[in-house]
C-alpha cells in the first residue's frame, strides 16, 4: 500500500538550517578565494570525509524538526505518517555522510535526503510535496516566494539566549499581516498611518483577510491538530499569533481564523510593544515574521525566521526604500 502525504505535514530543511554547517563553509570559501573553484571542491571532499563521524552543533531548524517528529508517536497508521521531514543538501552524496551520520547519531526519523551536487535544491520541492522549506540561503528562498511553490522561510542563526525548549508539544508562532494573512491591511498601514489602518480594521471587522503566504501550512497543521487524539485544547500543537496589532483591529484576526476553521490557542495584539518578551513566555520552537525590526531581537531569544515578499511585492518596494533611507550619511 503506497504512502499518502495528503494528510500528512511535509518540510524540507536545508541541511545548513538542520546544523551549523559554518566550519566546512569556511573551509570551502577560504580554499575558493585562494585556490580557485576546482581546488576548492577537492579541499573540501577531503575535509568532509576526514571529519564525516564528527558531531555537527544544531542549527535554528532542529528543535521544530525534533519536535514535529515527536507527533508521530500518536499515528498508529505507518501508511500516513502525522509529519515528514526532508533534509535537502547542495552537497554530494559523498560528502553528505557527515550529514547522514549526525542525523542517525540524535536519532532523528528522517528516511528522506536529497544531495544535488552543488545545484539548487528548490527545483525538487514540488517532488517532494512540500508544504514548507527552511533555509539558510537567501537566493534559494526568494526564489520559492516568487515561484509560489510552498511556504517559505529565512532562517536566522541559532538563539544565544535560548530557554529550554518545552519537550511534550510543538509550539510556533507566527506574526499576521504578510506572513498568514494577505498584505492588504499592512499596505494601508505603511500608506496611510495607524489611523487610518485601524478605521480600515474595524470597518471590515467581519470581512475575513485574504489568504498570505503561510495560510495553506496553518491549515495543514489545523488538519494535524484534528487527526491527533485529543481535544483541540489539549493538543501538543500550540499555535500562537503575535502580531503588533491592537484593538480595534484584533476582531479581525480572530473572526478570519474563525472563518478558516483554525483553531489557534494564543493570540498577543502587541500593540507596538517589543516581541521578544512575550516570545520568551511562549518558548515557540520557531518564530515567523516578515520583519526584520521584529526579528532582530527576537532571533537572539527564540528560533526565529523571516517570511521573505515576493519580488512583485508592494512591501518589498517599501522595505527596499525604508533601508535605503537608513543608509544614507546624516
Amino acid at each position: 500500500m503506497p504512502i499518502s502525504f495528503d494528510d500528512t505535514l511535509v518540510i524540507a530543511i536545508s541541511s545548513t538550517a538542520l546544523f551549523n554547517l559554518s566550519e566546512p563553509d569556511r573551509v570551502y570559501r577560504e580554499a575558493r578565494d585562494k585556490l580557485g573553484d576546482e581546488k576548492a571542491i577537492e579541499d573540501y571532499r577531503t575535509y568532509m570525509a576526514e571529519t564525516e563521524n564528527e558531531v555537527l552543533e544544531d542549527g535554528t531548524g532542529l528543535p521544530v524538526v525534533r519536535a514535529l517528529l515527536e507527533l508521530n508517536k500518536h499515528e498508529e497508521n505507518p501508511q500516513s505518517p502525522l509529519v515528514q521531514i526532508v533534509v535537502m543538501s547542495r552537497n554530494s552524496p559523498e560528502t553528505g555522510i557527515r550529514i547522514l551520520n549526525n542525523i542517525q547519531k540524535r536519532k532523528l526519523d528522517i528516511p528522506r535526503t536529497v544531495f544535488t551536487g552543488g545545484e539548487t535544491v528548490t527545483d525538487y520541492l514540488d517532488a517532494y510535496k512540500v508544504d514548507l522549506f527552511l533555509t539558510t540561503d537567501k537566493d534559494d528562498a526568494q526564489k520559492v516566494a516568487d515561484s509560489k511553490t510552498c511556504a517559505v522561510a529565512l532562517l536566522k542563526d541559532p538563539p544565544k539566549n535560548q530557554t529550554e525548549p518545552v519537550i511534550d508539544s510543538v509550539r510556533i508562532a507566527f506574526d499576521g499581516d504578510a506572513v498568514l494573512f494577505s498584505q492588504e491591511s499592512e499596505l494601508v498601514y505603511k500608506a496611510k498611518g495607524l489611523k487610518p489602518f485601524l478605521d480600515h480594521e474595524r470597518d471590515h471587522a467581519n470581512d475575513p483577510m485574504d489568504e498570505g503566504p503561510y495560510t495553506l501550512f496553518l491549515r495543514k497543521l489545523s488538519r494535524l491538530q484534528e487527526r491527533l487524539p485529543f481535544m483541540m485544547e489539549l493538543s501538543p500543537i500550540r499555535i500562537a499569533i503575535v502580531t503588533a496589532r491592537n484593538s480595534p483591529a484584533d476582531i479581525r484576526v480572530i473572526k478570519t481564523l474563525r472563518a478558516w476553521g483554525v483553531y489557534a490557542d494564543a493570540a498577543f495584539f502587541m500593540g507596538g510593544l517589543e516581541k521578544t518578551a512575550v516570545l520568551k513566555a511562549f518558548k515557540p520552537h520557531i518564530f515567523f515574521d516578515d520583519q526584520d525590526v521584529h526579528l532582530q531581537k527576537a532571533a537572539n531569544a527564540v528560533p526565529s525566521a523571516k517570511v521573505p515578499y515576493r519580488s512583485s511585492s508592494s512591501l518589498k518596494a517599501v522595505e527596499a526604500k525604508s533601508s535605503e533611507k537608513k543608509d544614507k550619511p546624516e
